[in-house]
């Protein structure tokens, strides 16, 4: 069984933050691949299913830590103990200042640049996890990170977050077959960053 942990804040006040892309590409994988509905269990929301990849299913738990981001590793310990997922299972969801809005990049362990739910999920677990960074930008200075991380994102956002969500979900057989770099190419056609030049055939 894989892990795909999500990472973001509980309740509607957050639903919408920068901060919240963790959950939001979690949602909508399990959305699209018709995972099981959500119940409460270790600490966090849980939908189980699988996806396919080279002709067999894939079983994958889905989890979001309702901890709040900077307890997010208690849940993520929680769930892999009761399962017995190893540590190279588990892929962590979440936002990225350090990339542009709509990039995706794969990555194992490494430095967290000061992210509260990845610096309790090593404190808890271990750094070797799988990641995907998922490109919100940066506001330029270091005093805005935190409003920014916490605000909604801006109406003219709406549309390329919608497309790479989307894209983040149709092309979960690529992860779940752990090819990281199919996985980071399938999003990158199907949702190119807002800015991208056009690829050429």
């Amino acid at each position: 069984m894989l892990l795909w942990v999500g990472l973001g804040n509980p309740g509607d006040k957050y639903a919408g933050n920068r901060h919240n892309i963790g959950f939001m590409a979690i949602d909508t994988i399990g959305d699209l691949h018709n995972f099981s509905d959500e119940k409460s269990k270790f600490k966090g929301l849980i939908r189980e299913g699988s996806i396919t990849s080279d002709g067999r299913p894939v079983k994958i738990l889905l989890l979001k830590p309702m901890t709040f981001m900077n307890e997010s590793g208690r849940s993520v310990q929680q769930a892999m103990q009761f399962y017995k997922i190893s540590l190279d299972k588990v892929t962590v969801f979440h936002d990225e200042l350090d990339l542009a809005p709509g990039k995706i990049r794969m990555k194992t362990g490494g430095g967290i640049a000061g992210h509260n739910g990845l610096r309790s999920i090593r404190q808890h677990v271990g750094e070797n996890h799988h990641r995907a960074r998922l490109g919100i930008g940066h506001p330029g200075h270091r005093e805005k990170v935190h409003s920014y991380v916490l605000s909604d994102f801006a109406k003219s956002e709406q549309q390329w977050v919608e497309d790479y969500i989307d894209a983040l979900a149709r092309s979960a057989e690529h992860l779940a077959n752990a090819d990281h770099d199919k996985y980071q190419t399938a999003v990158d056609l199907l949702a190119p960053a807002p800015g991208a030049k056009p690829r050429r055939n």
